[in-house]
């Protein structure tokens, strides 16, 4: 049985990771679950490590793979993680699944993703990996990035990772997105609407928050899942 807060908090990370495909950081967390410091977090998420509901994966900036989800969540045996892991680009096959039931398909890589400060926009095709179908989310094309720079280490993304992205040009406050700015840098930030502004937001404190008319940023994608490669 779980607890009230661990319950809150185990339906919270799963949450943004349907939602964004990473975790959220304890920060967030923190906020969600209205607690006044982030070592309760620790608490709920070792008794949900300890419990067999969740799984801290080492050598990762706080990342965290949901392992299973109580009935009170519509947990089921078939409940797959959408952390995926492997050893070279093109094997991201979970091994939570039979390879004969997992479907793939392939996805253009369009080049590299900055992490940091914006690097020119990505325009070309530099390989293709293959992705689970489940880990596509809604309608629309696909297309896949790799990450450069460490600005989006606090939410799960690390330099050398590969982010799957669906092309849209909307955004909701929060989202993890693709941004152009000026049309000739791209970066993958957090979105947020200030007004006639547009702010994108790091998750690493040593990077500052950039504003820019709202005129000067166009959403290209959103984040729907990642793939880490060893």
């Amino acid at each position: 049985m779980l607890t009230k807060k661990q319950l809150d908090l185990l339906q919270f990370i799963h949450k943004r990771m349907q939602r964004d495909g990473v975790p959220p950081s304890f920060d967030e967390m923190k906020e969600a679950l209205d607690l006044r410091s982030k070592s309760g977090i620790h608490r709920l998420i070792t008794a949900l490590e300890e419990r067999g509901f969740i799984r801290r994966l080492a050598h990762r900036a706080r990342a965290i793979e949901i392992v299973k989800l109580p009935e009170a969540l519509g947990g089921e045996a078939g409940f797959v993680p959408r952390v995926i892991d492997g050893d070279r680009p093109d094997s991201v096959l979970p091994s939570a699944l039979p390879v004969d039931v997992v479907q793939a398909v392939e996805l253009p890589v369009m080049g590299r993703i900055a992490a940091g400060v914006p690097i020119e926009a990505i325009a070309h095709v530099s390989h293709h990996v293959a992705v689970p179908n489940q880990m596509l989310s809604g309608r629309g094309e696909h297309y896949a990035l790799e990450v450069k720079g460490d600005s989006m280490i606090e939410a799960g993304i690390n330099d050398g990772d590969v982010v799957i992205i669906r092309e849209t040009s909307a955004a909701d406050n929060g989202d993890i997105v693709v941004a152009l700015v000026e049309d000739h840098e791209a970066t993958l930030k957090r979105f947020y609407r200030r007004g006639n502004s547009i702010a994108l937001e790091a998750a690493n404190p040593a990077y500052e928050t950039r504003v820019f008319p709202e005129d000067m940023v166009k959403v290209q994608g959103r984040l729907v899942g990642l793939i880490r490669t060893y």
